[in-house]
């Protein structure tokens, strides 16, 4: 055997062996689809490095290619339907390509997946970081199924998405601990776990390298970040704060009992933490975020908001929301509606509840019908709408510095502000990952703000 092969055992007791030889001169190319989470975008970028680094050329999943990686997620609705839909659309590029399906839904039904016509190779949470050295070859054959026990999932595996905008989502924790009643979240991603912040704050220098003006943390529960050590949240992001190259670092998401009172003055005082926070909250209702097995109250909630304004009084808000959860009842829905309604939240991700298998929610009888969950989503959307609107009229005539990104969307390039209004101009390659500022005072009939070339102040 020639010394420029080596012998990958994958699987758990499989016995499987595939032989991969990195030394060879590789043409071949490479496609990924990525549903689901900020952290699925970051995670699908590492893989894809993982490829370039053995030869492969990435190109858009529109496109004919050898192998397409489908990196799915365990929140999606009728995440099989989407899952065989993105597997058929690949399979239209190119009959032969090899199809690989990665990330939580994989993680949670593989036998499921596995049966879908097309798919090659099945890989759960552990073990899709290793997905090239499954890949003897290209060849069509039976779904081989590679996911190992999530008990087993131990490994924090770094991860920062790149190539694709002016900005870059860095895994910062993975994995959960508070199991809620209505999320796969635990099962298929894990317990809790992080890096150390010397290690974090050397994969955000990588990125910085790159050329990114922006740096959005992202995990399933960031506010976790060094769980079971001596190391917190806060002590990362005041040591990011001292990354040289990254003008702006964004906090994704980030649960109102780990959001501290310390950590909202932190980013009140920092010149590098933006003024934009989402919070999840999930319901309005006491009774039912008991029932959800959610770890505050709604005065809490409303307490942070509250000192976010304060401190911030320009800062945007969004919040997490999930209506038709089993027992609650219109009194339940209505009293969410108003507390938000009074709330000083910019903007609403409204969910509608459905049923997930191996979840405590499915032990509570009073099922919301389907259609009074609709009803309640779509009330709670337009007031989102509204809220939106109102946030965005609250800042015309300021100042703010947008980040602008690359897309040419009919002859117009937008970006977001410090506190995440999206503002538009006419497109000039000179704009593209600058920081510009400008004065925001015309707003479109679309939701967002557009400014003439003349307006800007200064890039830097």
């Amino acid at each position: 055997m020639s010394e420029s092969v080596r012998i990958v055992h994958c699987g758990k007791n499989t016995g499987i062996r595939f032989i991969f030889a990195p030394s060879m001169t590789i043409t071949k190319k490479v496609a990924f689809y990525t549903l689901g989470c900020k952290l699925n975008f970051s995670e699908t970028s590492t893989i894809a490095r993982q490829f370039e680094k053995n030869g492969f050329t990435k190109t858009d999943f529109e496109k004919p290619a050898d192998v397409y990686v489908i990196n799915t997620c365990s929140v999606t609705d009728h995440a099989d339907t989407k899952c065989r839909n993105i597997v058929r659309q690949a399979l239209r590029n190119n009959p032969d390509a090899f199809i690989a399906v990665v990330g939580c839904y994989a993680q949670l039904k593989p036998e499921e997946i596995a049966e879908i016509p097309g798919v090659d190779i099945v890989l759960g949470a552990n073990e899709k970081f290793n997905l090239p050295q499954y890949i003897e070859n290209t060849k069509k054959e039976k779904a081989g199924i590679h996911a190992c026990e999530i008990k087993e999932v131990k490994d924090f595996i770094p991860s920062w998405s790149a190539g694709d905008r002016s900005r870059t989502f860095l895994k910062v924790q993975d994995g959960c601990d508070y199991f809620c009643a209505f999320c796969t979240i635990p099962l298929a991603r894990g317990f809790s776990r992080s890096e150390n912040i010397e290690k974090t704050v050397s994969y955000a220098q990588e990125a910085s390298a790159t050329g990114v003006k922006e740096i959005v943390l992202t995990g399933v529960n960031i506010g976790d970040f060094g769980n079971g050590t001596n190391e917190n949240f806060l002590k990362l992001i005041k040591e990011l704060d001292k990354v040289e190259g990254v003008e702006r670092f964004r906090i994704s998401s980030i649960e109102p009992n780990l959001l501290t009172d310390e950590i909202i003055e932190f980013v009140a005082a920092s010149n590098k933490f933006v003024p934009h926070f989402h919070i999840p909250l999930q319901s309005g209702s006491d009774k039912i975020l008991a029932a959800m097995r959610r770890r505050y109250e709604s005065n809490l909630y409303a307490e942070r908001v509250a000192k976010i304004k304060q401190l911030m009084p320009d800062a945007c808000i969004g919040a997490d929301v999930i209506v038709g959860f089993p027992g609650e009842t219109e009194e339940d829905f209505l009293q969410t509606y108003k507390f938000l309604n009074d709330l000083e939240v910019s903007y609403l991700h409204v969910f509608t509840y459905s049923e997930r298998d191996n979840t405590t929610a499915l032990r509570i009888k009073e099922v919301v019908p389907v259609e009074e969950r609709k009803r309640r989503n779509k009330m709670l959307t337009i007031l989102s709408e509204k809220k939106k609107r109102y946030f965005y009229e609250q800042q015309k005539g300021n100042e703010f510095t947008v980040l602008f990104e690359q897309e040419n969307q009919d002859g117009m390039i937008s970006g977001f502000t410090e506190n995440y209004i999206r503002v538009k101009t006419e497109f000039d390659d000179a704009l593209i990952n600058q920081l510009v500022k400008v004065k925001i005072e015309e707003l479109d009939f679309d939701g967002t703000y557009s400014v003439k070339s003349a307006l800007a102040l200064s890039i830097f």
